[in-house]
């Protein structure tokens, strides 16, 4: 049991923690802004230190004590922590982005594992974006954000059912409100529609297209289905021939689901030899009520709600990503790109991740829908998350109000202790909150879905992130990483 001595000080460290807290918050409401001189996250971390005899578990029970309340109460405390950074962030320039959805979620597919395909009746939205709402949407974005780069990802649903004549629009409006400023595009597509004249107008306008495909074809086709049930591998490869022979700039959007564990190399592999330089894997693990195919989607914690059994699971999603990281790391740095292991390496030299995912907070990614309805983030499009609409609200004030706030921050305050005491914190932050469906050892909620899954690739990555860290700090290029690797027989130094 900590001392009394011990007890007083964390006392005092709380009380301060709260104190300056309400204050803060009372004086965010009234208008506003305090940036105050200090750090709380340190006050309450350093709390662990006053009792280094005791374990972790001794020094909550202390805290616990010290209050002299319910537990309940000081977890509210906690999952309300208001930082000198997130003062900052919240008063400071409005840097934000958005993913749009011209068509809502109207697609010519039905993947069985989509998050998106059953919103399209939540909030009345049209099947197709108007062109008052396009310009509306297209001047705020730009005139609201200060971002260096305005970048437009344009999302579905599936994007391409608005037409060549939209996007042709979306582009003069850019034009129209741009005022000089830097303005790029990316979208979204599954390739199915994709022609040499939608080649033609994203190569003469510079748009990035982002092609979703899974994988070899027996892994593509096991969930990626059209309406009639049929595969759409063979479409998709056309669509990418057609990049490929018009000059169009592709990446990849790869899901990694239950058909892809053990097959990480293959994966990968395909999805070089197809000719992508750039290559996201997105982990799929979503929980759903009712039953069949078509199961609703909900978010985390709903009631009765079971993993779905398209989801990888936290293993296989670690193996999967960790045979890529093998591969890559011997022979393919610099030369192909994996964004989650850019992420994880600026987590190791102190930048903050391109990954909203691995920020220690987010809200900073909105959801706009084709009626002008905005959301907390494209994977929380639910009635519960929706900010407002353009036509009544600006995006600068959605993004910035209250409710968005403390969305953003819950990413960081609502960690479960064995997530705050995890060696990995640093690399993960808890990923995303959409999937911490899980139970911590103790009872406690939020734990990821993926917890063990990245405890394993952080835990066989380590050792070359900390030599390519240490080739970035030289001011040298970590692609030295690969000689690194050739020198120990292509296996890790764990000294």
């Amino acid at each position: 049991m900590c001392n009394k001595s011990t007890n007083i000080k964390i006392y005092t460290y709380i009380c301060t923690i709260r104190f300056l807290h309400l204050i803060t918050i009372r004086l965010y409401a009234e208008g506003f802004y305090p940036v105050l001189p200090l750090r709380w996250e340190l006050l309450f971390y350093q709390t662990a230190t006053f009792a280094k005899s005791e374990t972790t578990a001794e020094t909550e029970n202390c805290t616990y004590l010290c209050l002299k309340t319910s537990r309940k109460s000081f977890v509210r405390i906690l999952n309300r922590l208001f930082t000198y950074e997130d003062a900052q962030r919240a008063t400071g320039r409005t840097v934000f982005a958005s993913v749009v959805k011209p068509v809502g979620s109207a697609c010519n597919l039905d993947c069985a594992y989509c998050y998106y395909l059953g919103k399209g009746g939540q909030s009345g939205q049209p099947q197709k974006m108007t062109d008052s709402v396009l310009e509306e949407y297209v001047r705020q974005y730009i005139t609201d954000n200060a971002a260096e780069v305005v970048s437009f990802c344009w999302h579905g649903g599936e994007p391409l059912l608005a037409g060549i004549g939209f996007f042709e629009r979306a582009v003069a409006y850019q034009k129209k409100h741009g005022r000089g400023r830097r303005i790029e595009n990316t979208v979204q597509t599954n390739g199915t529609l994709l022609d040499r004249a939608w080649c033609s107008l994203f190569r003469r306008n510079g748009f990035l297209v982002g092609i979703s495909i899974d994988g070899p074809e027996d892994i593509h086709d096991a969930y990626r289905r059209d309406r009639a049930g049929g595969g759409t591998f063979a479409k998709v490869m056309h669509a990418v021939s057609l990049m490929r022979e018009e000059g169009v700039e592709f990446n990849t959007l790869s899901t990694v689901n239950r058909m892809s564990e053990g097959r990480g190399t293959e994966v990968y592999e395909f999805l070089k030899s197809v000719g992508s330089r750039y290559m996201q894997f997105m982990p799929v693990v979503e929980h759903t009520v009712g039953d069949g195919c078509r199961a609703a989607i909900v978010p985390p914690g709903t009631p009765g709600s079971q993993r779905a059994e398209w989801a990888v699971s936290a293993a296989g999603f670690g193996q999967f990503m960790v045979d890529i990281f093998d591969r890559w790391v011997a022979h393919d740095v610099g030369n192909y790109f994996v964004p989650f292991f850019d992420a994880v390496l600026a987590q190791y030299v102190g930048l903050t991740p391109a990954l909203c995912t691995l920020g220690e907070t987010c809200g900073r990614a909105l959801a706009v829908e084709s009626n002008g309805d905005v959301y907390a983030c494209d994977h929380f499009v639910f009635p519960e998350y929706r900010l407002g609409n353009i036509a009544h609200e600006t995006m600068a004030d959605m993004v910035k109000c209250q409710r968005q706030m403390w969305f953003g921050l819950a990413k960081r305050n609502e960690l479960p202790g064995q997530c705050k005491r995890c060696e990995w914190l640093f690399a993960c932050r808890g990923e995303c909150p959409k999937h911490r469906f899980d139970m911590a050892e103790n009872g406690e909620k939020g734990l990821n879905s993926l917890c063990e899954g990245y405890r394993m690739f952080f835990a066989h990555a380590d050792a070359c992130m900390k030599f390519m860290a240490g080739e970035l700090a030289a001011r040298r290029s970590p692609a030295n990483v690969m000689s690194y690797m050739k020198k120990n027989g292509n296996k890790y130094d764990e000294k």
